[in-house]
Order: structure tokens, then sequence, then C-alpha cells
């Protein structure tokens, strides 16, 4: 018998207008923006899949708890309702928020990186990075070797391997280590999950030699529902079950709550070490605000702790999660290279098998995302050479094995007809692929450049495709 077909576990209530552009005026908007996608302004844009984050439509509980948000500026109602919703979902002891999620990195890299550590973590992330070198670290990729490959078929693709672990703290020593930085899920590598018995081991092994354990859990809700899927001994469990297990293998977590907590702006620090919650504490209000509101307005503090409790319900996240395979499998089976398996929250445009006749250096991601806005203004992400940088010590270009654009689907946001627009225009693209010209780039920014860069294509005479 065939499964039967589900819908959205929502109705929509209120709709804002989306525009299309002429070819000639994406034209116009691409060379005004340097062919950055980063750049467009958002008038222009069709439909955006640059990001998740931030993007996500707020439920009408969340508009609602905008309204009674208490916006003391010390001992906020708001916040003792965060407080708990982390405490319950999550089971951390402390928390502090934060104005976003790179907000926590720099607190906890302050706090706990000194000059010559090294951090391990399964794949960098941009942001995530460049705090730990500004603190005098040195990241250290610990990941499995197949998720470098875009193509190998695990379930989870984001585990860090034990072995590759072990040999740093051999190498470097366990106190040259403050954390582990563990991911879930591993936005660089495509999305993809860590399993609950690779967060079990990374923890044991952690413990015996007294290095913390810090998970990035922006998007943590979408690696519980794969391991409820996959793992052997989930499947009877509740995503909120699963999260409180996950969470018990680590000594705290960074948080973007622009992700999987379904609010649009906020983010938090949380852990378990009292000496450690106090001297964040005192950090917090430096560069954040008040330990009890830290960047963030009550009224979000409370669509936030609304969030994280929607975001917890397991018909959302299968659906969430179901939503990003609708455009994977039709790219897919339309022969289009993407990373698989696809991930939890976006779909991964493999950009050196999409466009084979350009080299690295001439940014074959960022040409295919300029180029799907030039055909259809689907606004994607550039994750390759130039989010990758330069190396700190040749000043050279870094070149991940991974050249990816990445197609983000923002929650509660977009039908599955809006999947169909996306799926149509990418397909004709890579038939048409061999049309697509390089770039060249025109302004470097010194740090996270992929934000602000401009670029230029190669052939003068042309305008990508």
């Amino acid at each position: 018998m065939n499964k039967r077909r589900t819908a959205e576990p929502y109705k929509i209530k209120a709709v804002e207008p989306l525009n299309m552009l002429s070819r000639e005026e994406r034209e116009e908007a691409l060379k005004r923006a340097g062919y950055n996608t980063f750049l467009l302004d958002s008038k222009d844009v069709y439909i955006d899949l640059l990001t998740d984050s931030g993007t996500s439509a707020m439920s009408d509980q969340q508009w609602g708890a905008l309204m009674v948000g208490d916006e003391a500026y010390a001992g906020s109602k708001s916040w003792y309702r965060l407080r708990d919703a982390v405490q319950e979902i999550y089971g951390y002891k402390y928390v502090l928020p934060t104005h976003q999620g790179r907000g926590a990195e720099n607190l906890l890299s302050q706090l706990m990186i000194k000059e010559g550590d090294y951090v391990p973590g399964n794949m960098y992330f941009t942001t995530t990075r460049t705090h730990q070198e500004l603190n005098g670290g040195t990241f250290v990729d610990v990941i499995i070797d197949e998720a470098h490959d875009p193509f190998a078929e695990l379930d989870f693709k984001g585990n860090i391997d034990i072995t590759k672990l072990q040999k740093l703290i051999d190498d470097v020593g366990a106190d040259r280590l403050p954390y582990v930085c563990l991911a879930v899920t591993v936005n660089m590598a495509g999305g993809q999950p860590v399993s609950m018995a690779n967060m079990r081991e990374v923890y044991e092994l952690c413990q015996h030699y007294g290095i913390s354990v810090m998970y990035d859990a922006t998007r943590c809700v979408e690696n519980a529902y794969f391991i409820k899927e996959r793992e052997d001994g989930y499947q009877d469990k509740t995503i909120k079950e699963i999260l409180k297990e996950m969470f018990s293998y680590s000594d705290g977590c960074t948080m973007s709550g622009k992700k999987d907590a379904l609010v649009n702006i906020g983010g938090f620090l949380a852990m378990n070490d009292e000496e450690l919650y106090i001297r964040s504490r005192e950090l917090v209000v430096v560069y954040e605000g008040m330990p009890t509101y830290g960047g963030m307005a009550g009224r979000d503090m409370e669509a936030m702790a609304q969030g994280i409790y929607e975001a917890a319900d397991d018909h959302f996240i299968e659906h969430r999660i179901q939503q990003v395979r609708y455009l994977g499998e039709q790219l897919i089976n339309a022969g289009v290279p993407v990373v698989r398996p696809i991930g939890g929250h976006a779909i991964y445009l493999d950009a050196r098998q999409f466009l084979p006749h350009l080299e690295q250096e001439q940014f074959p991601a960022q040409s295919l995302a300029a180029a799907l806005y030039l055909d259809s203004g689907v606004r994607g992400m550039e994750r390759g050479i130039v989010s990758a940088g330069r190396n700190k010590e040749t000043g050279k270009h870094n070149k991940p094995k991974l050249e990816l654009v990445r197609l983000t689907i923002p929650r509660r946001v977009y039908t599955n007809n809006h999947m169909d627009v996306v799926a149509d225009s990418v397909i004709e693209l890579y038939q048409k692929r061999d049309q697509i010209t390089g770039l060249q780039m025109d302004y470097e920014p010194p740090t996270l450049r992929f934000f602000n860069a401009r670029f230029s294509p190669l052939v003068a005479s042309k305008t990508l495709i």
C-alpha cells in the first residue's frame, strides 16, 4: 500500500507578496551586488534560499508572545521563561541570552581559549573558526573523512573520527585543548547529522582527559530527527527525549535561536559548570547586556521560548525534513549533483561536478549561485573557496574539498510549489551548464570575505549565462 501524502502541519494566516523581476532587471541587480548574492536587495529576490537563519515564519503563539514581553532592564519575566524552556528541553543548568549565535561564540572563545590552543571540531563553520582564531586558537578538523566526499552515502556523516581526536590529544596534550566543538548538525558538510553513539563516545573520551565538550546546537532538532529515523533504539523515542539525551553528552553549547528556535533574532550560551557561568555572566555585560536580557528584547525572549517548544514537536520537524527532501529528490532524479544524503536544512549543489570546466580559483560555487539568481530570481549561497578564506600563514586561498552552493529552506515559509520553481531552474541550468562562465574577485575583505566580496565575470562580454 502506498504511503498517503501529508500536508503542512499548519495553515497560512498571513501572506507577503513576492516580486519577480525581469531578466534584464535581475541582470542589473546582480551587477550592482558585485555578483555576490549576499549583497542583493531582498526586494529584488523572488524565492530567498540564502539562509534559514532568522528567516522562519513565526506562529500565532509566538506573535502573541511578543505582546507580553517584559522589557525590564533587569530581572525580566521573559528571561525566566526563556531560561525555563532551555532547561526543560535541553537540560542545561545555566543560560545566558545573546543577540545571536555569534555573540555566544565570542563569549565562549574569549573565556576558554588561550594563545596556542587547539580547538578540534567536526568541520569548520565560518564565524566559529574566526572567533577561535581571533583568540589565539587553531581549528583542527576531526570529522570523518567521508564528510568531505559529497556522494558518500552514510547515515551520520557529521561524526567525529575518534582516532583523529585521540591523535590530536596525543600530539599536543590534553591541556592544549580547551574544548571540543561538536556541531549538530554539520552545516558545511551539507547539514549532516551526528549519531548519539558518536556523541557519547566523544564525551566519554573527553571526560577521561578533562576536556570540555561544547555543542554548536544551532540545528539540534534536525539532528534529533535523523537519530530517531536512522539510529537503532530511537524510533519510538520522542524528539524531546532524544534532545535531552543528546545534550547530556556535553558540558554546554552555543545556540543561534534564529534556526531551530524559530525566531528572527537571538541566541544563547548555556553550560552546566557554575564557575564558567559566573565568568560568562561577567563578560556578557561587556559585550551583550545584562545577564537577564543579553542583547535581546523581552519580546524576543518570549518568542524564542515559545519557539523552542514548537520546534521540538515531532510533526513540525518531520514536515520540515520532508520538504527539504522534496526538493533534493527532484534534483537527484534529474541527475543534478548534490551532497548526499540530503541534509536537514538545505540542498547543497556540488559546484565542482556541476561546472567541471571551471577551476576552483574561478569560484565555481560563487558563479553557480549568481547564475541561479540570474536565471530565476532564486537566491542561494556560496559555500566553497570564497567562504573558506585564506591561510593566515601563506596568504593563499584555503581550498576545501567541498565546493558547494547551499539552497537553504526557511522554516514554515514556502510551499512545495516554490520548491518546484527552484527545481525547474536548477535542472535547466544543469542542462546548459557549459555556458556558465567563472568569476574573478574584484574586492576582498580581510575577514569573512564571503559576506562583502565583489566579483565580475571572467569573460567581460558575458553575464555568466
